[in-house]
């Protein structure tokens, strides 16, 4: 026992140090986009209750909403499982909390249960709709290769989990019934109480410590290697969704903000004090890498759940052009994770210096070796992105700041956008007119 407990100690604390690590390069990630201002969000705490913790957006689809809750739901709850083990792992004892908790313990351990039988149902459902019936919106193009086979080995690994909770419970429920003298009774299980002993009650009590035993540590691995896979999966969502959702402005839908070192010289020419700014350490307009982006963008590309949603109603590729707002998020996330992974190589670093600084860095890629011109030049602006999205990310910010580097810093854009720049540059007016703009109002 002693040596079990030693093996468990030891695995518990790689895997949370591998985790650290692993987690904190994300965190360094995001802080490698520019800060944003501070702010006062009175309705950050809203936000984050009904729709990061309350799924509150997701049931503008109903059906999936449901099936999502019930994974979700089970997630949640399924921690009170694992801190019983985590315990039991440290302490050598097992089913610790039924001589803790009383009557508490069946009731949670039920309600497990129970949930866990609506996940394994919602997964085989999730499953059947990306492989077999084939969503259209879960089968795109930009989910081809790694990002499909994310969805699958998350859903593969929940149904891992409820093999594991229910070889545990149906071989405890057994081993309860067959040898009530040697094992005290942990109360009555909603499921295993009956379907344990059915199943396992006519095996001997070797073979049930085995089924046990395997049903149990199938569990904390499955949990342990997810816990070091999440922050490579579009999974980490359920992270930092609480987050990006608490930290989202309800700002009017599609406003751009100032670029802060024009905003301030504006400012000081007409004698107004201008507002703290932060730090410019970069003179283009506009973005055209991570670098530019604000941290928060960077977070919601980490957030971002691949769900496909902003995209099913994006106009421009309704419409058969080239833009995916899914696409974008996803493009983000893999530019940052490039740059991290050259952060962490030796050989890069000491040929560049210090590449974590935004002028000095340069490893002659950026977003646009990942995003199209022609897909941030289809936006339309009309924010069904933004509205759809179940954790109020906001794909519209980073396309408008791609373009506003295409069209101030390159000089560039589509020939057919040139008269309308120069018409609002020369009469504050999209249109080519040759009156000035209030002449009506001398005629009145």
């Amino acid at each position: 026992m002693i040596i079990s407990q030693i093996l468990f100690s030891l695995l518990l604390v790689f895997v949370f140090s591998k985790a650290y690590k692993s987690y904190s390069k994300i965190y360094r990630n995001i802080n490698l986009g520019r800060p944003v201002k501070p702010f006062k969000n009175k309705d950050g705490l809203r936000n984050m209750v009904l729709i990061a913790f309350g799924q509150q957006k997701m049931f503008k689809r109903p059906i999936p909403a449901v099936l999502h809750l019930f994974i979700y739901v089970a997630f949640v709850i399924t921690q009170f499982d694992l801190m019983e083990q985590i315990i039991d792992g440290l302490t050598g004892s097992h089913r610790v909390l039924s001589t803790w908790v009383g009557w508490f313990y069946p009731f949670m351990i039920s309600f497990i249960e129970v949930l866990s039988v609506l996940a394994f149902i919602a997964t085989i459902i999730f499953l059947a709709r990306r492989n077999l019936l084939r969503i259209p919106r879960l089968n795109s193009k930009e989910l081809k290769g790694w990002a499909k086979t994310d969805a699958n080995l998350i859903l593969l690994g929940e149904i891992l989990l409820i093999t594991g909770i229910f070889c545990l419970n149906g071989a405890d429920k057994a081993l309860e019934m067959n040898y009530p003298e040697k094992y005290h009774a942990t109360g009555f299980f909603a499921i295993n109480s009956w379907l344990g002993p059915m199943l396992f009650g006519h095996m001997p009590e070797y073979f049930l410590h085995v089924i046990s035993g395997f049903g149990w540590w199938l569990h904390i691995f499955v949990v342990f290697g997810f816990i070091l896979y999440l922050p490579t999966s579009k999974h980490l969502h359920i992270l930092l969704a609480f987050p990006n959702t608490y930290l989202t402005q309800n700002d009017p839908r599609g406003r751009m903000t100032n670029i802060e070192s024009i905003e301030a010289e504006v400012k000081g020419m007409l004698g107004l004090p201008p507002d703290p700014v932060v730090e410019e350490t970069i003179a283009d307009f506009g973005s055209h890498d991570i670098f530019q982006l604000t941290q928060k963008n960077l977070l919601e590309a980490y957030t971002c759940t691949e769900c496909g949603r902003c995209t099913s109603v994006c106009p421009a590729n309704i419409t058969g052009k080239k833009l995916s707002p899914r696409k974008i998020m996803m493009d983000v996330r893999d530019r940052m994770q490039e740059v991290g992974k050259n952060l962490d190589n030796p050989a890069f670093t000491s040929q560049s210096g210090e590449i974590d600084n935004p002028i000095s860095y340069n490893d002659g890629r950026d977003l646009f070796s990942y995003i199209d011109k022609e897909e941030i030049r289809a936006c339309t602006t009309c924010n069904a992105c933004v509205e759809s999205c179940p954790v109020l990310i906001n794909p519209l910010d980073i396309i408008l700041q791609l373009r506003r580097y295409e069209v101030l810093t390159q000089s560039s854009g589509p020939s057919d956008w040139v008269p309308m720049y120069t018409a609002l540059e020369n009469g504050g007016s999209p249109w080519q007119m040759s009156s000035e703009r209030d002449a009506w109002i001398k005629e009145i």
